[in-house]
């Protein structure tokens, strides 16, 4: 998954919070206080985002609304997984110890860290053991 300059995020960002919008209602939004139209920049951006698979656009009526085809949780986990794979050879402990550490993880999330840890581990403990790959040997 391609990473996103900041200005696709913020169209992005637009277009997770909405649903779907025209490119007018997106220019009005992203740049409200605009001296001169920017009509072609954000009609290049929704381009560049639909050539990358993150925008779809219904041609169906007279005007175009655009929606996002990847959700902000997937496009977030395939970005972590990129920095893991670049900071800590694809390992995600050493981010999530860090996080943890300076408390940028509240108790909640750490509960629903939890849960989703307990969840996995259940799922598990059904299927015997063929002590191959396994990290504690």
């Amino acid at each position: 998954m391609d990473p996103l300059t900041n200005a696709e995020f913020a169209i992005m960002d637009l277009l997770w919070q909405t649903d779907r919008l025209t490119a007018r209602k997106i220019r009005e939004q992203r740049y409200p206080d605009a001296a001169k139209a920017q009509h072609g920049t954000v009609q290049k951006l929704l381009q560049r985002l639909e050539e990358k698979g993150y925008v779809e656009r219904d041609r169906t009526l007279s005007i175009h609304f655009f929606s996002a085809t990847v959700s902000r949780t997937a496009y977030g986990g395939g970005q972590l997984e990129a920095l893991s794979q670049k900071l800590t050879a694809g390992s995600l402990a050493p981010l999530i110890t860090q996080l943890i550490e300076n408390k940028k993880i509240t108790p909640d999330e750490i509960a629903r860290i939890r849960a989703l840890l307990d969840e996995q581990e259940g799922g598990e403990t059904g299927a015997p053991s063929t002590g191959h790959g396994e990290r504690n040997q």
